[in-house]
């Protein structure tokens, strides 16, 4: 259990991974990380501590979730290194979230889409050509109560609120760029083979970043899942099995174990993180 910054809300956290009953191996990696600025006040005699206040800062929590992009080489290798670039470069920065108020919110916005950029660079430096080592990414920051996110790819954030469940990402793949473009309805992207071929990759030939950001409440559920878990769980079944879980455990390794008995044709990875209030400390 993690305490976020005040107005508080505890935050119940957990991912999994599982290859699937298809695949050999598996592609997906995800994190789970706390990045904290602070002075923590054990003892003072001065009667009055307000004055190291400003040194306290926010904790920060950051999800991500990488999928490996299949049928290319090195899917593995590349989910790996742009999670740990990731890690690497947010660790680095740490600090940018410290005060952070909304007139500074473009700055370390500006911060997340450098990491992923980084993560990209990685990947492709000295092998620009399509077909290398290219992933999906999905990187949810709190700085409670607000969630910013950078994506790309196919992978998705959903948060559920008071039972609805809401997506907070947009498939970056042809079925989603056709039917956002009118040449295609819902129905003929579900039913097109290469309605899946993505767009952007991380490592691959195009990569753009999608920003954005939404203000959490104590009570809701934040979910990053890749394609293996939304290929064969429906919205609905992903609502009630957030929603009746008692623990980001317990919801985890439902949703995941929903996927396997569905058939698991592909790896599947979840985080689940939820906004209990916070507890009293009077």
């Amino acid at each position: 259990m993690t305490a976020a910054a005040t107005p508080a809300a505890s935050i119940d956290a957990f991912g999994l991974t599982d290859a699937g009953r298809v695949r050999r191996s598996n592609e997906d990696h995800f994190a789970i990380a706390t990045l904290r600025k602070a002075m923590e006040l054990m003892q003072c005699s001065i009667g009055d501590g307000s004055a190291f206040d400003r040194y306290r800062g926010p904790d920060a929590m950051v999800f991500v979730v990488a999928d490996g992009v299949g049928g290319q080489p090195g899917g593995a290798f590349a989910s790996e290194t742009a999670i740990a670039t990731l890690v690497e470069y947010l660790g680095q920065a740490a600090g940018c979230f410290h005060n952070l108020d909304v007139s500074r919110e473009h700055e370390f916005l500006d911060q997340l889409e450098r990491s992923v950029l980084t993560a990209h660079e990685r990947l492709t430096r000295g092998d620009a050509a399509p077909g290398g080592p290219a992933t999906t990414l999905t990187l949810v920051t709190l700085v409670w109560p607000r969630a910013y996110i950078v994506h790309v790819g196919d992978s998705r954030a959903f948060y559920l609120r008071r039972g609805r469940l809401r997506q907070l990402t947009r498939d970056q793949s042809m079925g989603e760029f056709m039917v956002e473009s009118g040449a295609w309805t819902d129905d003929q992207a579900r039913r097109a083979r290469t309605s899946g071929v993505l767009m952007s990759a991380v490592g691959g030939s195009e990569m753009t970043p999608a920003i954005g950001l939404v203000d959490l409440a104590p009570g809701d559920t934040l979910l990053l899942c890749t394609d293996g878990l939304t290929k064969h769980v429906p919205d609905d079944r992903i609502a009630e099995l957030l929603g009746r879980a008692q623990s980001a455990e317990a919801a985890a390794r439902e949703l995941v174990a929903a996927a396997l008995a569905d058939g698991g044709t592909d790896n599947v990875t979840a985080i689940v993180a939820r906004m209990a209030p916070a507890l009293s400390t009077t």
